[in-house]
């Protein structure tokens, strides 16, 4: 599908030539930017009946403390490691407001929240969790990719009843050396004991994407976002 592309400061957009009927905001991991996951989108092979926007927004860039206080674009601080290490919690709150108004401007644009998936890779992804389940209006789905829960203990008191069984599509590489496998399984275990619908997937690979799981990615959008199932 041609898509025309779009440069700005704070993102990089992809718009289909047909109107588009939904839309992906996805969020990229620690030091990369909104570049990083573009080429993904053409290698996804979604129909032509599915037109859909794809916006990769830049992290700002900020200090991060495991990497000895370097500047580079992040969605929030990492300030150790360990699933017991102190959370930025300003920061991750923060990015989650940079995408709740993305997610306005689309709407905005005339894509309604209910056709709006959020999505990230690792940090991206923490955010796209994050944010999902806080949401206030129903969203199309949430995709989490190498990644884990943030701010876990507060999710209970803060999700939005909107979105308690919005889908959640959450993969993982068995071999993950960045973000381990068993936080993964971690975060899975109390969404899903909180009654959110995840739907799990693990790959033997690492810290990266493979062809595999953007097959089963561009599956779950197509019917997240309304669409019949294209096969071969």
């Amino acid at each position: 599908m041609p898509y025309s592309t779009e440069e700005s400061a704070d993102a990089v957009i992809l718009t289909p030539r047909a109107t588009p009927s939904a839309a992906v905001i996805w969020l990229h991991g620690l030091g990369a930017d909104g570049f990083d996951f573009v080429p993904i989108v053409q290698e996804l092979h979604l129909p032509a009946s599915l037109p859909v926007r794809f916006i990769f927004p830049h992290a700002t860039p900020r200090p991060v403390t495991i990497n000895n206080g370097f500047v580079m674009r992040a969605w929030y601080d990492i300030k150790g490691f360990g699933p017991e290490r102190a959370e930025d919690d300003a920061g991750i709150r923060e990015s989650e407001g940079v995408v709740k108004q993305i997610i306005e401007q689309q709407i905005a644009q005339g894509i309604p929240a209910n056709k709006i998936v959020i999505a990230g890779f690792s940090q991206g992804g923490a955010i796209a969790l994050h944010t999902g389940v806080r949401y206030p209006q129903r969203l199309a789905g949430v995709m989490a990719l190498s990644t884990y829960l943030p701010l876990r203990a507060t999710v209970a008191a803060e999700a939005s009843q909107a979105n308690r069984d919005v889908p959640i599509l959450m993969c993982h590489g068995a071999y993950d050396p960045v973000v381990a496998l068993q936080l993964g399984e971690a975060s899975r275990d109390i969404l899903q004991g909180l009654g959110y619908r995840i739907e799990w997937h693990t790959y033997p690979m690492e810290h990266s994407v493979c062809m595999e799981e953007v097959a089963d990615i561009s599956k779950w959008l197509q019917a997240r976002l309304g669409q019949p199932l294209i096969t071969t």
